[in-house]
């Protein structure tokens, strides 16, 4: 199938050290892209860019703005123009929100929304003169839909919306996409740390998916890979759930 390779093109995935980047990772690599694997973790960004052709680790803490600016012209002096950038990182607090700690959502804010504004506003403006880019925001089915536990972590996840929104129509005429890819409940780690304070909680939420099963860090990166391809150039301010049926729209 033709338009489904990106032979030449440079992409950036945040948290790329965690499952799901590391899985959008492998897919833009193996598409025939060179990956940047950003992520706080560099050591667990080295590992994961070891393993990949045509990777490269680079550390950027996307809580803080100073790190951001720096991760940004680091690549500029690695001589790359970055056309794909997928917002993949994000930090997650499970409690109560009449018992959750506003220091907390501080952070979550920092990482999950004021982060991918910034590095978008300073690669941005690269795509729109190249004439060509895709911006991938992945957030959650929390957001989406609501989830217990994850108020704080929902609202700053659900100003991705607006925000890949507003890009698509401003961005449209340089033939750049911004679109949202939201998981929902998906075997990673961070759900199994959640999941060991409750047992059998896997099982429970595996038996009300649709399908029958948790999602898997490929079944998201899958979507990822195929927003940034020529084959979805018509495809732009969509929100798109990878749930197995929970969320139906």
């Amino acid at each position: 199938m033709e338009g489904l390779r990106l032979d030449g093109r440079t992409a950036v995935v945040t948290g790329g050290a965690g499952a799901i980047g590391a899985a959008v990772a492998g897919d833009l690599t193996a598409l025939g892209a060179r990956v940047v694997v950003a992520d706080v973790d560099l050591e667990g960004a080295g590992r994961v860019a070891a393993g990949l052709a045509r990777a490269v680790p680079l550390g950027v803490d996307l809580a803080v703005p100073e790190s951001v600016e720096r991760f940004c012209l680091a690549a500029g002096d690695l001589g790359l123009d970055v056309d794909i950038l997928v917002h993949n990182a994000g930090v997650s607090i499970v409690e109560p929100f009449t018992e959750s700690d506003p220091a907390a959502w501080e952070l979550m804010w920092r990482v999950n929304l004021r982060g991918p504004m910034l590095m978008t506003k300073l690669l941005l403006p690269g795509m729109l003169a190249r004439g060509w880019g895709r911006l991938v925001f992945v957030s959650s089915d929390g957001a989406r839909a609501g989830s217990g536990g994850e108020g704080a972590y929902a609202a700053t996840k659900a100003g991705l919306f607006g925000l890949a929104k507003t890009l698509a129509r401003e961005a449209a005429r340089a033939n750049v996409t911004s679109n949202v890819v939201c998981p929902g409940p998906t075997d990673t780690p961070m759900l199994r740390r959640v999941a060991a304070a409750e047992p059998g909680l896997v099982e429970k939420i595996s038996r009300a998916v649709p399908l029958r099963r948790l999602g898997t860090p490929a079944d998201v990166a899958g979507l990822v890979a195929y927003l940034c391809t020529d084959r979805a150039a018509y495809i732009t301010g969509q929100t798109l759930s990878v749930s197995g049926g929970v969320t139906m729209h």
